[in-house]
C-alpha cells in the first residue's frame, strides 16, 4: 500500500516528538532524524501499526546524513509513496550571552544545526524526489526571534532568519518546476519546551529579555508542545500550504 512519507528532524523531544507521535498512523510512513533514537516512539508507532525508522545523527555534521537521506530516498519504489514531506524541526541557541562573549564553538555548531542542516537536508530532499508525480512539501520551523533580533541571541536569530530567506528562495525555485515542492517556513509561536526553560532562566545581566520569558510562563501564555504539534499539522494540511512562503501558525484564520 502506497504511503504518505515524512521525514521529521529532531524528533526525539518536545514539539518535535509530540509532532512524530500525531503522524503515527497506518498510512504513513516515518523516517526521525535526531541525535538520540526515542524508544517510546518507536513501540507506539508498533501499537499503531505505523512504518517507522530512526536515525541518530549529529547535525552539525549535516553533510553526511543529506547524502545518506538521498540514497534512502533513491532506493524508494516511486508508487510507495502517495506523497513526501520534509520537515526541517531541529534546531539550538548557545549559551545565551553577548556575541563578543559567546563560544565560537557553540556559534558555529547552533549555524550548523539549524541553517546548514536544513538547507542541506532540503538539497537532498528535493533532489531526490524530483522525478516523483506525488505531492511534495517542504515544512522548515522557524521562529519569531527570526523576524525581530534580540539581545545575546546573535546566533539563534540569525539562523532562523536565514531560514526565512532561504526558503523565499527556495520557493521561487520550485516554482518554475512541473512538480515543484510546496514551501514554508512556519513560526510556530510561543512553546514550553527546553529552550523556554534556558530563556528564562538566564540571568537578566546577560539576558535583557528574561524578564519578560519568565512573564510568558507566569500568565500562561505557552502553548505546550502537543497543541503547537497539532497547529503545525494543521497548517501543513491546508489546501493553501506554500503559497506564503514564511508564515506564522497564530496567523491562521
Amino acid at each position: 500500500m502506497a504511503k504518505h512519507l515524512y521525514i521529521l528532524t529532531g524528533a526525539s523531544r518536545g514539539m518535535g516528538l509530540a509532532m512524530a507521535e500525531q503522524l503515527l498512523a497506518p498510512h504513513h510512513q516515518l523516517l526521525c532524524i535526531s541525535r538520540h533514537a526515542n524508544l517510546a516512539l518507536a513501540s507506539l508507532a508498533n501499537e499503531k501499526a505505523c512504518l517507522i525508522e530512526q536515525w541518530s545523527c549529529d547535525l552539525a555534521d549535516a553533510q553526511p546524513v543529506a547524502s545518506q537521506l538521498m540514497h534512502w530516498l533513491n532506493a524508494l519504489a516511486p508508487d510507495s509513496l502517495k506523497s513526501a514531506t520534509l520537515i526541517n524541526n531541529a534546531g539550538m541557541i548557545p549559551a545565551i550571552a553577548p556575541l563578543s562573549a559567546s563560544n565560537p564553538l557553540e556559534l558555529a555548531r547552533a549555524l550548523r544545526v539549524g541553517l546548514e542542516a536544513p538547507m542541506l537536508l532540503s538539497a537532498a530532499f528535493l533532489k531526490a524526489t524530483l522525478a516523483l508525480p506525488t505531492p511534495r512539501k517542504v515544512l522548515n520551523i522557524s521562529s519569531g526571534l527570526g523576524r525581530r533580533p534580540m539581545a545575546s541571541q546573535a546566533a539563534y536569530c540569525a539562523a532562523k532568519a536565514g531560514m526565512d530567506h532561504f526558503t523565499r528562495c527556495l520557493a521561487l525555485d520550485e516554482a518554475r518546476l512541473a512538480n515543484g515542492a510546496k514551501v514554508c517556513s512556519l513560526a510556530p509561536g510561543v512553546i514550553d519546551t527546553n529552550m523556554q526553560t534556558q530563556l528564562r532562566g538566564a540571568s537578566p545581566d546577560t539576558f535583557p529579555d528574561q524578564a519578560g520569558f519568565a512573564q510568558l510562563k507566569q500568565s500562561g501564555q505557552l502553548t505546550s508542545a502537543s497543541d503547537a504539534a497539532k497547529r503545525v499539522l494543521v497548517w501543513l494540511q491546508r489546501p493553501d500550504f506554500g503559497q506564503q512562503a514564511v508564515a506564522d501558525v497564530r496567523d491562521a484564520s
